[in-house]
């Protein structure tokens, strides 16, 4: 007879989570410290990092992601790492500001390669751990106007997989994750953007814009992202491991 799949219980496990203060990060904090986590809440915004005041296992850490030196001193001994933080900027590449893109690659790229290298020894020492990239359709397929943001993403697809390769022999799996626009306060913040580049108005961004190229005429909500990063971690994905999961309504489907 078949076995019924075990849950995820991750007790006694410690998972790091970026970009924790508000959207896919905060709900993936909530999800893996529902799955019994000690969770380390990462943000720059410390007021945001307040919501999981009292949150039982929770433990909220103040941390500028793009500040290389605060992110090597971060704690090494995690067992599942979510690297989701992130920003956007708008703009076409002739006009891109350097200053923009330096930093997008820095916090999207560089940051979490100095944060997985950080945490694999422990992983690796202990036979196990759990490596989920917050990556985006924007890691397998292009939009105008978004360079440093694609190109940071499409380097985090190549950066998991080679976690993914080098991890097998240590119990250790990496993935990326890659949902279509989610319902977060970075999208949000975009739309004004948007409506400048594409010369029409703020509200006709989410469905001329953002909708356009899916076949599920909604903004993805953060609670199913998180919902896939707690598959990743449990033990039903043991032998899932350097691939890339699109959660983007068919947009890739094209």
């Amino acid at each position: 007879m078949p076995t019924t799949p075990a849950l995820l219980d991750l007790t006694g496990k410690t998972a790091l989570v970026t970009g924790a203060a508000s959207g896919i990060g905060a709900a993936c904090v909530d999800r893996l410290a529902a799955a019994g986590a000690r969770v380390l809440a990462v943000d720059r915004d410390e007021r945001g990092l307040g919501r999981f005041a009292g949150t039982a296992g929770v433990e909220r850490l103040t941390v500028d992601l793009s500040d290389l030196e605060a992110v090597d001193a971060l704690p090494g001994d995690v067992d599942v790492l979510v690297n989701n933080a992130g920003i956007q900027h708008v703009s076409p590449v002739h006009e891109f500001p350097t200053e923009k893109w330096d930093l997008i690659i820095r916090l999207m790229l560089t940051s979490p390669f100095r944060v997985t290298r950080r945490v694999l020894p422990h992983m690796y020492e202990q036979g196990w751990g759990r490596v989920v990239n917050i990556s985006s359709v924007h890691g397998l397929r292009a939009s105008e106007f978004k360079a440093a943001y694609v190109s940071a993403k499409h380097g985090l697809e190549g950066f998991s997989k080679v976690v993914a390769l080098e991890g097998g022999a240590h119990g250790v799996t990496s993935n990326c994750v890659n949902p279509a626009y989610v319902r977060t306060p970075l999208v949000e913040g975009q739309i004004a953007d948007q409506a400048k580049t594409h010369g029409i108005p703020e509200e006709e961004v989410v469905e001329q814009i953002m909708l356009t190229p899916v076949a599920v005429k909604r903004l993805v909500e953060p609670s199913e992202v998180a919902e896939l990063v707690a598959f990743l971690c449990s033990p039903s994905a043991d032998s899932v491991s350097g691939t890339s999961f699109a959660m983007d309504g068919a947009w890739t489907a094209h």
